[in-house]
Parts: C-alpha cells; sequence; structure tokens
C-alpha cells in the first residue's frame, strides 16, 4: 500500500495489528488499548512500534510513552469528525512529539493541507487512487495568516 509521507508519495513499511491478531515482526501499529494492555511485553519488540488513536483516546494517556513510539495513527473514522486535528496538534506543540504522525481513514484529499499545517506529516487514504490528489492540496496556498506546528 501506498501512502504520503513527507509530502511523496511512498511504500508504507508498517504493518496495522489488530486487537486479535499476534503480534509479527517489523514495524508495528497497534491501538491505544492493547499498548496499554501489552507496554511490558511490547518492549522487547524487534522493530518500531507505532500506537493508533481514535478521536475518543485522550494524548495525556501516553504522554509518558512517546520516546517509546515512533509513529502515531490518527483515527478518522469519518471526515467529518475532527478530534483528530486537535490531537496532533497537542502532539506536535504541547508534547514536542517529533516521530510520524499518520492520518489513517475516512478523511478527504483537500483535509491533507489543513492536516499538515496541524502537524499531520503522513497520510493513508482509504483510496489510493487519491494519493495525488491529495499531494497536490499541499501547495494550494501559499500565504498562511495563521500560526501552525509545521
Amino acid at each position: 500500500m501506498k501512502i504520503i509521507k513527507d509530502k511523496k508519495i511512498i511504500e508504507d513499511n508498517w504493518s496495522h495489528i489488530t486487537d486479535d491478531d499476534a503480534i509479527s515482526l517489523g514495524n508495528i501499529t497497534i491501538s491505544l488499548s492493547r499498548w496499554n494492555d501489552e507496554k511490558s511485553s511490547l518492549s522487547s519488540h524487534t522493530g518500531k512500534i507505532g500506537i493508533r488513536l481514535a478521536p475518543s483516546d485522550i494524548i495525556e494517556d501516553i504522554s509518558d510513552d512517546l520516546n517509546k513510539i515512533s509513529l502515531i495513527g490518527l483515527e478518522f473514522p469519518a471526515f467529518t469528525d475532527g478530534r483528530s486535528f486537535s490531537h496532533a496538534r497537542l502532539l506536535r506543540s504541547r508534547y514536542d512529539f517529533k516521530d510520524e504522525i499518520r492520518a489513517m481513514g475516512n478523511f478527504m484529499p483537500d483535509q491533507v493541507f489543513y492536516l499538515s499545517r496541524v502537524g499531520v506529516n503522513a497520510f493513508q487514504l482509504n483510496n489510493s487512487d487519491q494519493l495525488e490528489a491529495a499531494l497536490s492540496t499541499m501547495n494550494d496556498f501559499t500565504v498562511q495568516y495563521q500560526a501552525s506546528t509545521s
């Protein structure tokens, strides 16, 4: 599967593990609840670990663990649910998270520009046919009136 990362279309090198799947080798993302349940056993995992956050998850729940996490996947169950915009902004500005923040799920290509302004640097669209259109929106505006994390 291809994604946008740092304004380039690349191949995704992460496996997204459900709560029922066995932990595989390599770079993996897991849910926040699985992280909380298996944090100690995951400390010996070979590969990077990412956590997927639902809009209803609370960022403060992982603030002490951010140094162990290489990717935060922000889930968008519907393009009308903007809580993950706030999650991205908090991760970058309050918690100084420097690694990958990835938008995942049901967001529209024309939201990519605004997501990048709040700190998202990777985008996993449900429809990979929209990658080029989404990438092009990152250059829609050359002047910004508001401060951003980017």
